[in-house]
């Protein structure tokens, strides 16, 4: 398994750093109920299958038992409505590609990401 740095996601002034950081390397942000199983089989399935370098994608995990008010930002800013748990790619500051529930996966994330090379 691979160990995915995740960045916590705690301050609504993030997300517009975020943008400006996904101009040159993408971002996501993975949306995690600690109170839901099927969250943490998402959680899980990425972290299992991960294969990405820091340097390649920059992973945003928001915590929404926590900072549930950071993830109507989050919707706000990138037009998608909020589900949980939720995986979004940002790339030139817009969300490029979002799933939620057990359609996350790093398969489809890559797949997303090789759309946009």
């Amino acid at each position: 398994m691979a160990n995915i740095n995740w960045l916590p996601l705690e301050d609504s002034q993030q997300i517009e750093t975020m943008k400006a950081y996904s101009k040159d390397t993408p971002c996501i942000i993975f949306k995690h109920s600690t109170r839901c199983s099927i969250s943490s089989l998402a959680q899980h399935r990425l972290e299992n299958k991960w294969a990405f370098d820091e340097s390649a994608l920059l992973p945003y995990f928001l915590d929404l038992i926590s900072y549930r008010h950071i993830s109507e930002s989050v919707a706000e800013a990138f037009g998608v409505q909020h589900e949980s748990p939720q995986l979004l790619l940002i790339q030139d500051g817009q969300c490029t590609y979002h799933a939620s529930h057990l359609d996350i996966s790093v398969a489809e994330l890559s797949a997303a990401l090789a759309q946009r090379v």
